[in-house]
């Protein structure tokens, strides 16, 4: 292949902040991020999962730090991109990837739960965005990625609490990209569908850690009977779209959700 042809993708020099990188699309999406060249802050609640594929990349030959964050702490999201900026020169990249999923209908949703889904993936973006913002500002240039989901498409009992904060993540990605796209930052989000991953494999896991392998297949096969692709998504599928955004191959996209969904979800 022409190496010009992947010039676009190309990260080397760019410094990359990734939250929720100690598993599933955030770990995927730090390590495709430093395989194309970026020097990766990888940023978890799990710190030692963040320990742990920091040290991965930097075994690879890539730039990594890890931090334990918490999101829901304003503080820790101001630090995490103060620190990006100190030790590795600059944010080019804010991948807000960190989330978690509360299941309960309606009418047994108490306010517990659901503050504490808004305040991870919602408000935990909100900060993020908003400190990568100020520092990418100052800069002239950037890109922020936000995680959002098929669920702000298709209604899916029992969640309502992910699905209200995943929608709010899109008004908040377009309108911080009329704000940001005049001072050279850009702003997107990503709407996966069904991944197998960590979060989302509470379905077939009982509550001792052990998974039931024929309830898992049984789980998964329906999923994939439910898109015209008749497949499951895997991480590096929600990563591929994030180093998309994150590179200079997205240039002229802005305010715009990336929907690798398998087409479970088409709207105009």
């Amino acid at each position: 292949m022409n190496p010009d042809a992947l010039r676009a993708f190309d990260l080397t020099g760019r410094v990359a902040v990734v939250t929720g990188a100690a598993s599933g699309i955030g770990r995927a999406s730090a390590a495709l991020l430093a395989g194309a060249g970026a020097a990766v802050l990888c940023a978890d609640l799990d710190g030692a999962g963040a320990e742990a594929i920091a040290a991965q990349l930097e075994a690879s030959g890539s730039r990594a730090l890890a931090r334990r964050v918490d999101v829901t702490v304003p503080g820790e999201v101001d630090d995490l991109v103060a620190q990006a900026v100190a030790e590795l020169g600059r944010l080019d990249v804010m991948a807000n990837i960190a989330g978690i999923i509360l299941q309960a209908p309606v009418v047994d949703f108490d306010d517990a739960a659901f503050d504490r889904i808004m305040a991870v993936n919602l408000m935990g973006v909100f900060r993020g965005c908003r400190a990568a913002a100020r520092a990418m500002s100052a800069q002239g240039s950037g890109s922020i990625v936000n995680m959002a989901s098929a669920a702000i498409d298709t209604p899916s009992p029992g969640l309502a609490g992910y699905g209200m904060a995943k929608a709010a993540v899109v008004q908040l990605t377009r309108v911080l990209a009329t704000e940001m796209g005049p001072l050279g930052v850009r702003v997107n989000a990503v709407a996966p569908g069904f991944v197998e991953t960590a979060m989302t494999s509470r379905r077939f896991t009982s509550g001792d850690g052990t998974v039931d392998e024929t309830h898992r297949r049984a789980v998964l096969d329906a999923v994939a009977r439910s898109t015209p692709l008749r497949t499951v998504g895997r991480p590096d599928d929600i990563a591929h779209a994030v180093l998309y955004l994150a590179s200079d191959a997205s240039r002229f996209v802005t305010g715009q959700i990336v929907r690798p969904n398998g087409g479970v979800a088409m709207p105009w």
